[in-house]
């Protein structure tokens, strides 16, 4: 981007043709009705021997020659290779598709990627810059690939660029972020939809993606105002927690600390927590696909709503393994004290080793890392199951509350730490958080 934003660059390119259809369904041909001469009425002898003659060589009986199914001219050869009912189904399912290509791009594809690059005014460099970002697959010169939107798309983020709304580097950073979650979020979107119809509806995995392709035209603009809508809802929740909130929390995070600790440096001060499914490799090994599924779901929504309901921010999912963040210390002990709990009265799910670290991080490309992070995931592996574990520090944060039990372990050597003192945390008044 940079200096090749203004003068478009190796930008040039030609126009893309399309040539006109060929081919169709052959026309319908219709079998000629047998001409019957009326003539007058035969004397007996020869009506019999007219009748002797047809028995003897009679005709071979007439077949409609209608129209069958066939399919397009355009087929390939492994459609072509398939039995005729399953190509044709083959083909449905492909012109389907290229009606919900339309109506998810707005209108044909148009464009070769020197087109929309020169349209833009930037050179190709920049533009396959952003068109990565955005995790689109390298295209060659001659693929017709791009429509007008994909146009709009691309000068809209460089129109922040050249306003100075945005510097090179952000722009690519949040058009990053953009290409990562949607496409995250659609394999999701898909699999739940597909999963549904397997269960709901009896019918296989390749059937149900097939059927799939027809019922999304009617889900495409309530998800698009729905994606809209959270974006906006969690855009306004970050703003609240930055500001006022930030600073109070580094400042409750200097309790018990003397500056020398390895993430003073860091800007953000948050409760840091892991939750990891206990004997989880040995019980995906023994299930079906069906049952791992269910196990793995149940698992993430029990999480998402425990930390969301705690006020917490579900940071990933790992596996078998959660990380959460929470913005104090309170907040963070009881979202782990609930999914300890939770897990441990749950019929389906087995155990869980929870953790919660208190002190600074890093917070970059939805992720967080710091020493807190890394403490964290080590105090879990060494939790017994149904268990949360915590450090020291983070257990003078917590001392006076009712609400906690702080029960001391035994001096302990965590790999890349050292020594710490490693604390158990249990649940002490009051009945923690209220799930629905």
């Amino acid at each position: 981007m940079g200096s090749d934003m203004d003068d478009g660059h190796d930008a040039g390119g030609q126009e893309a043709g399309y040539p006109a259809p060929t081919g169709g369904e052959p026309a319908p041909r219709t079998a000629p009705l047998p001409i019957v001469n009326a003539a007058p009425p035969a004397d007996d002898a020869g009506a019999d021997a007219a009748d002797r003659a047809r028995l003897a060589d009679p005709e071979p009986p007439r077949t409609s020659t209608g129209s069958l199914p066939s399919l397009s001219p355009d087929a390939g050869p492994e459609t072509r290779a398939l039995p005729l009912v399953q190509a044709l189904e083959r083909e449905k399912v492909k012109e389907s598709a290229q009606g919900l290509e339309m109506m998810l791009l707005g209108s044909k594809r148009t464009m070769r990627r020197r087109d929309v690059a020169a349209a833009a005014g930037i050179s190709l460099l920049s533009a396959r810059k952003l068109w990565r970002a955005l995790g689109f697959p390298n295209l060659g010169d001659d693929d017709v690939a791009f429509t007008e939107n994909d146009l709009d798309a691309l000068q809209t983020i460089l129109g922040n660029v050249r306003s100075s709304n945005l510097t090179e580097e952000a722009a690519v950073s949040i058009t990053r972020s953009i290409g990562q979650m949607t496409d995250r979020m659609v394999v999701w979107q898909i699999e739940a939809l597909v999963e549904d119809m397997v269960q709901n509806q009896g019918i296989s995995d390749p059937e149900a993606r097939r059927r799939l392709v027809d019922r999304l035209p009617d889900l495409i603009d309530p998800l698009e105002k729905l994606l809209v809508y959270s974006w906006r809802r969690q855009l306004n929740a970050a703003v609240h927690r930055l500001g006022v909130r930030a600073e109070s929390g580094l400042a409750s995070s200097e309790v018990g600390r003397d500056g020398s600790e390895d993430d003073a440096p860091l800007p953000l001060a948050r409760a840091v927590g892991f939750a990891d499914l206990v004997s989880y490799t040995s019980l995906s090994r023994r299930m079906n696909e069906r049952t791992l599924a269910q196990m793995v779901q149940r698992f993430e929504n029990k999480c998402a709503e425990i930390i969301s309901v705690g006020g917490g921010r579900l940071v990933k999912t790992i596996g078998d393994e959660v990380l959460f963040i929470a913005e104090t210390p309170q907040a963070g002990a009881q979202i782990s004290l609930a999914l300890a709990t939770e897990f441990a009265n749950d019929d389906f799910l087995p155990k869980c080793r929870v953790s919660v670290v208190w002190g600074r991080i890093l917070s970059r490309l939805g992720d967080v890392y710091g020493p807190t992070v890394n403490l964290a995931s080590r105090l879990t592996a060494l939790a017994d199951p149904g268990t949360v574990w915590t450090d020291s520090v983070t257990a003078g944060t917590l001392e006076g509350d009712k609400r906690f039990v702080l029960s001391p372990q035994p001096t302990t050597q965590v790999r890349g730490f050292g020594d710490i003192n490693p604390v158990v945390l249990s649940m002490g008044e009051g009945e923690g958080l209220v799930l629905d």
